[in-house]
Parts: structure tokens; sequence; C-alpha cells
């Protein structure tokens, strides 16, 4: 690492940190309506998704708020009225895209019930992305490109790891499981890593909805001997970066928005370490 790059980096991470909070941190979309599940405050439905759920079963409307429940009148548990109600989203066209992905429904704090991923967004609903950052020891970064096939951010650059947690799965397990998609990294790999950590929580609105989502993240230093390798076909390229091209990458904007508060946080707490000066 180049002491030169490494110095200038450090007022980039303070300015670009504060520039990107304030591209992460928004209030709910216009016309919003807060949402709760079994009678909990889990999320905050678009105008758009709520004027297609009326008459759905477990479904009860009202100005100030969205109300979803069970429907034992019609045998409907939880989660038979969420996938119901999903299924009624899509065939509005109020999904950007159908996953196959259940991820679980939080509501202040417990796990609720279970939907499909692409109807997270329209309803506002908490999601947990777990990120890895992975450092060569000489100090470089693994990043990795977006393939240009993917639905979000295609050909961005991101963190070497980064997905969201899927229903029933422990944070360790879902950073573990995209480790290995993405990146090709076994467990063993990570046995030094940090444990993971809670950034914050992120309030993004989007053309589809609002993302609220709490971002984690994990550090480690891969061993020269490894060589990360994406498994899944969703990352074309992954690279070790030094510190010079990382400060090229934020300041271009290069990076997902989420990757760049990962990176900026991990740069955050080198630089407090003494590990960039």
């Amino acid at each position: 690492m180049k002491e030169a790059h490494a110095s200038a980096l450090v007022p980039v991470v303070q300015t670009r940190y504060q520039q990107l909070i304030r591209r992460i941190q928004h209030l709910p979309p216009s016309g919003s309506r807060p949402l709760t599940v079994s009678g909990r405050v889990a999320g905050w439905v678009t105008a758009r998704a709520a004027g297609h759920l009326h008459g759905l079963p477990g479904v009860h409307i009202e100005d100030e708020a969205v109300h979803i429940t069970a429907a034992p009148s019609q045998r409907m548990s939880l989660n038979a009225v969420l996938a119901r109600l999903a299924l009624s989203l899509k065939d509005t066209g109020c999904l950007r895209s159908w996953r196959n992905e259940l991820l679980d429904v939080i509501g202040e704090g417990r796990r609720l019930g279970a939907i499909e991923r692409a109807a997270v967004r329209p309803l506002g609903l908490l999601t947990k992305a777990v990120h890895l950052n992975a450092w060569s020891p000489d100090g470089r970064l693994w990043v990795a490109r977006r393939a240009l096939s993917k639905s979000t951010d295609p050909d961005k650059w991101d963190t070497l790891v980064g997905g969201l947690a899927v229903a029933g799965e422990s944070l360790d397990n879902s950073l573990l499981r995209e480790s290995n998609e993405e990146a090709g990294l076994e467990p063993q790999d990570l046995e030094k890593r940090s444990p993971l950590r809670i950034i914050l929580r992120m309030h993004r609105r989007l053309p589809e909805g609002y993302q609220v989502e709490d971002v984690l993240v994990s550090d480690c230093v891969l061993a020269e001997t490894v060589v990360p390798k994406n498994l899944d076909g969703e990352v074309s390229e992954i690279r070790l970066a030094d510190m010079a091209e990382i400060r090229e990458l934020l300041e271009t904007d290069a990076f997902t928005r989420e990757a760049e508060l990962v990176v900026l946080e991990g740069l955050q707490k080198r630089i407090e370490q003494g590990l960039i000066v």
C-alpha cells in the first residue's frame, strides 16, 4: 500500500460517508401507510400496493394503516395469507420480479411469518443484509462486479460477499452460504472473521417501494492461498483493489449504495486501528 494513497483516502472516507447517509436515509414514499402484521408494526405499504389489497383474506385496510392477520374463518394461516397477498401483487404488476425465495416477516423485533422476497419492498418490510469485507494480508480489499444480468445495480461494484438472510436462517449461516455462493469460500477460510455487526438501519425510497434494511458486516483477512471464485453466476469479475483503486471507485460512484456503506465503514475501522495512516 502506498502511503500517499492511504493518506489521501482519509478525507475521502469522511466526506463520502456524510454524502451517502443523505442518499440512504429517506422518509417513506408519499402516500404510504404503516403496515401491521399480527398486530405488530412491520412495514410501510405503498399507496399502489395498498390499492391492490382490498378484499384479500386477512387484510384490513383503514385510512391510517393496513393490517394483515391470519384468516381462521377461511382456514388460512398467516403464511398462507402472505402467500396469497404476494401473488396478488405479482398479478397486478406491483412486483419488480419474482424470486421464489422466502424472507422472514419481522415486526417489533419478532419473526412473525415468511413472504416471497419480491413483495418486501412494496410492503416496506424489514430485511437483513449480511456483507463480508475481505482483505488481503497486504491491505488490499477484495471487490466483486455485479453481473449485467442482475435486476438491481447491474455492473456496479460490490463487496466480495453480500446478500439477504432468508426465512428461518441465522445471520451467521446466511453469511457462510453467501460466501460460498458468491466467492467459493469455505467455513475454514472465515474462521478468524469478526462477529457480524450492524452498521445501521437503512431507509431508502425505491421505484418498487421502500427499502428498510439492517446492514451487517463481518471483516476478515483471507490467506494468500485463498482466491475467491464466484459460483452462482451473479458476479462478472472479482479482484483485489489497492487504496488508490478504492478511492477511484468511491469517487466515481462505482459501488452500489449498500457496498459503499460497508466499504466506508470498513475503511474507517482500519483507519482507527492504524492500519491505514
